[in-house]
């Protein structure tokens, strides 16, 4: 980010409609964060981050199509200078590391809670903590 008072741009990759809906509404309520887009897979995640050059992708890891370690290739290619940050309900140790090699800057657990999202988000785009 480039000016410390603008929100951090964020676009939601997640193929649960109620989890999506409710990380938008929870994002909406923090003014230091704008949801720029929210799409339902990894195939819609590349042309919504060239669209909205956000500072930061929050990524779905098990979604039908691509999973995560293969969207945030295509988005990281799309957007190099994006950050991806994976939130997944569970991943192993052989995914965390496919994860990693495809670009992904951090990996957080959707039962984690808000606040732990938040920060991650934060750190992502390089905010020192509130």
């Amino acid at each position: 980010m480039t000016d410390s008072a603008a929100p951090i741009r964020v676009v939601v990759v997640e193929d649960n409609a109620a989890f999506r809906e409710t990380l938008h509404m929870l994002f909406e309520l923090r003014h230091e964060i704008e949801v720029v887009a929210s799409v339902a897979s990894g195939d819609e995640a590349p042309t919504a981050c060239r669209e909205y050059a956000p500072d930061v992708v929050l990524m779905d890891y098990r979604m039908p199509g691509m999973n995560g370690a293969e969207a945030t290739r295509a988005v990281l290619a799309a957007c190099p200078t994006a950050k991806v940050v994976c939130l997944t309900a569970s991943v192993t140790q052989r995914e965390i590391d496919e994860l990693e090699t495809a670009g992904v800057v951090l990996c957080l657990m959707k039962d984690e809670g808000f606040d732990a999202i938040i920060d991650g988000v934060r750190r992502a785009a390089g905010v020192p903590a509130a």
